[in-house]
């Protein structure tokens, strides 16, 4: 299948990974390499960052990302991710930080730290950003989720508020620091590419990225061929290409649910389905940008069931949509874009 797509127009930078597990990386890496990506930007805990920057070497770079699975959470997310920013910038000259604000925050956050956390705008979030713009790195947000997850599991607005309301303290803080941000998966709502537009033309060092592979080709797809491309040619050079591809050494062996320590432990049993996954999503991806391909997609979509039950089941999967983009355009979007916040995600590979 990678044969058929053949060598992209240029090496491809994925801006935003999660290539954890030292085994399951290498697996990682001979995906990436059959479908022409050079180099990942990935999100590891610090813990793991030496063993995946010995795997891999200079074909990654590390975003700042607290630590979920720490003794301390709550620490780990306010204090502790200060420290973490600073040791992934001054051991892995990190040029990036995560600040990870999806409506779920809420159910996993300490009630003392929601006002200073579940707000871009808050206290801790501040802290964060006010570092990171010290340091000379930009910052990548989750803001919102999925539209069918507003439906289903963020249907009490008392809770969660509305996806609009997400927005809120991340416009603040855009004007506030002119660090250049990047919103992960298409900004959180690639289901309104009018809204993604105003935003984007209302805050000149915001971009986003292609990440979160299923939901952006179920949503993609379910919109018209000539408005996703227009969208797609009017902000050429602030799209980037990402996957959010999450590699673990939990996807190499088969596992109960008991022994399944990340959330994502379960979606592979072995190296040959780990590398299916990995590719998987850098078959689709590039299939998506750069053909005419009218399809299923590969990858099943669980929340076609979450909102339709009676029509889909956790298999199904929705359609694919080749958009055909152009050769200029997709250099930009698989390159030039990401240099543009990253510069040094550029420089020439070692050996």
């Amino acid at each position: 299948m990678a044969a058929s797509l053949g060598p992209p127009v240029c090496p491809i930078i994925d801006f935003h990974a999660h290539t954890g597990g030292e085994h399951a990386a290498t697996i990682w890496l001979d995906a990436a390499r059959t479908f022409g990506v050079e180099r990942v930007h990935s999100m590891v805990r610090l813990p793991e960052a030496d063993a995946i920057r010995r795997v891999l070497g200079d074909r990654v770079r590390f975003i700042a990302f607290p630590n979920f699975r720490a003794s301390d959470p709550r620490r780990s997310f306010t204090e502790g991710f200060l420290h973490d920013i600073q040791e992934f910038h001054d051991r892995f000259d990190s040029r990036m930080i995560k600040l990870w604000n999806a409506p779920r925050l809420r159910d996993i956050a300490h009630p003392d730290d929601l006002a200073s956390l579940a707000e871009f705008d808050g206290e801790w979030r501040v802290r964060h950003a006010t570092l990171a713009q010290q340091l000379g790195m930009s910052i990548m947000v989750h803001v919102a989720d999925p539209d069918t997850w507003f439906a289903t599991r963020y249907s009490d607005p008392s809770k969660y508020g509305s996806k609009l309301n997400q927005y809120r303290g991340l416009r603040v803080m855009l004007d506030r620091f002119s660090v250049p941000w990047v919103a992960a998966h298409m900004g959180g709502w690639p289901e309104d590419l009018p809204f993604l537009s105003s935003l984007l033309r209302a805050h000149q060092n915001l971009y986003l990225d292609t990440s979160a592979t299923k939901w952006i080709v179920r949503e993609l797809g379910r919109q018209p061929r000539e408005q996703v491309v227009e969208f797609f040619t009017q902000w050429r050079g602030r799209l980037i290409f990402g996957s959010d591809i999450v590699s673990t050494d939990e996807h190499l062996a088969p596992k109960t649910a008991a022994q399944k320590a990340h959330p994502m432990g379960d979606l592979a049993d072995g190296p040959e389905a780990a590398f299916e996954l990995y590719a998987s999503r850098y078959w689709t991806l590039r299939t998506m940008f750069e053909s005419a391909y009218e399809g299923e997609s590969p990858i099943a979509d669980p929340d076609l069931a979450m909102v339709d039950p009676a029509n889909h089941s956790p298999m199904s999967a929705p359609g694919l949509r080749g958009l055909s983009l152009d050769a200029s355009l997709l250099r930009t979007l698989y390159r030039d874009a990401a240099l543009r916040v990253v510069p040094s995600l550029g420089a020439p590979l070692a050996g």
